[in-house]
C-alpha cells in the first residue's frame, strides 16, 4: 500500500507503453445521501496497476452520469511539467547530509540495491530533503504503471463536468514537505524496508481492488508508513477530515460530487465513508 498511497502523490510519471486489454474489476463504490436530498457518490482508486482495469463498471458509469461534479485529488494529473516543476520547488535544500547517513546502518545495504535498482545514483539525491528521497525510491521500477491509475481513467470521464480539486500536486507534497526530519526518516525507513511490496504486491493490491475488498485494503491502511501514528496522522487522518469537510460543503451546494480518490482513504474508521456516516449521512454500497 505504500506505493499506492506514494503514487498519487504529484510525481510526474512517464505514460508510455503498449496497448494491452483491460481486465474486468467489481471496484468498490458508495452512494451518500443527506437529510435533505443532496448526495455523493465515494469511489476509491488506485494511482498504478500493472495492467489496464475495465473500472467503468455500470454501477459507475450511472453514477458518473448523475453526478454533478467530479472531485479528486489532484486535477492537472496529465500536466508533467507542472507536477515536477511543484516537486523540485519544494524537494531541494542545499548542505543536507549524504542519504546514506540518513538511514540506519542496518538499512545501507538495501538502499544501495534500491537506488541501483530506480537507476538513481545517491550523489544525484544529495540536495533532496528525506522525504523526496523516499518518493523517488518508491516509484514504480516501470513508470507506465501510473497510465492504469484509475485516477487518470476518472478525469478523462469527466467529459465536461466541473472538476473539484481537493489538494492539487504542490499541496500534496508540501504535506511531506512540512514533516519534521524525524518523521521524513521514518518514511524513509519505510520504504526501504517494504522495497520488495513496492513491486512485487502490486498485482495483488490491484486484484484487491478489483474485487472491492475493502477488509483486505483496511488491513493494508494498517501497515507500513500508516503504520507510524505521527504519518498516518498527516498522510491519512488529517487528509480524510478535510476531504469530509469539502464533500459536505459541495452536497450542501447542490454539486451532487463524484468523489475518486485513493481507496485506502475509504477503509475503516478514520476514512471517508465512516466520517461521513458519523456526520450523519447515509452512506450505502451500491451493490
Amino acid at each position: 500500500m505504500i506505493r499506492q498511497l506514494l503514487a498519487g502523490i504529484g510525481i510526474a510519471l512517464a505514460l508510455a507503453g503498449c496497448k494491452q486489454d483491460p481486465v474486468t474489476a467489481d471496484p468498490a463504490l458508495w452512494h451518500v445521501v443527506g437529510s435533505r436530498g443532496e448526495e455523493a457518490w465515494l469511489f476509491g482508486t488506485i494511482h498504478a496497476a500493472p495492467t489496464p482495469i475495465a473500472w467503468k463498471t455500470p454501477k459507475v458509469a450511472d453514477a458518473l452520469a448523475r453526478s454533478g461534479t467530479i472531485m479528486v485529488e489532484v486535477a492537472d494529473l496529465s500536466d508533467e511539467a507542472k507536477i515536477a516543476s511543484a516537486f523540485n520547488a519544494l524537494a531541494h535544500t542545499e548542505g543536507l547530509p549524504p542519504v546514506e547517513q540518513r538511514v540506519p546502518t542496518a538499512q545501507r545495504e538495501g538502499l544501495d540495491a534500491l537506488l541501483a535498482e530506480r537507476k538513481v545514483e545517491a550523489r544525484d539525491l544529495q540536495a533532496f530533503e528525506t522525504w523526496a528521497v523516499a518518493l523517488t525510491l518508491a516509484r514504480p521500477a516501470d513508470d507506465k504503471d501510473s497510465r492504469n491509475g484509475i485516477d487518470r481513467a476518472v478525469l478523462g470521464a469527466a467529459a465536461d463536468k466541473p472538476v473539484i480539486e481537493l489538494e492539487g500536486a504542490r499541496r500534496q507534497l508540501a504535506i511531506f514537505d512540512a514533516l519534521p526530519e524525524a518523521d521524513q526518516r521514518d518514511l524513509l525507513r519505510a520504504v526501504l524496508t517494504d522495497a520488495e511490496a513496492l513491486d512485487g504486491k502490486d498485482e495483488d493490491l490491484a486484484e484487491t481492488w478489483r474485487k472491492g475488498d475493502m477488509t483486505r485494503i483496511e488491513v493494508e491502511t494498517r501497515t507500513g508508513i500508516l503504520a507510524d501514528p505521527e504519518l498516518r496522522k498527516a498522510l491519512f487522518t488529517d487528509r480524510n477530515l478535510r476531504w469530509t469537510a469539502r464533500i459536505v460543503t459541495a452536497m450542501n451546494q447542490g454539486q451532487r460530487p463524484f468523489v475518486a480518490v485513493g481507496a485506502a482513504h475509504m477503509a475503516g474508521p478514520d476514512g471517508l465513508v465512516a466520517r461521513l456516516a458519523g456526520a450523519g449521512y447515509t452512506v450505502t454500497r451500491v451493490p
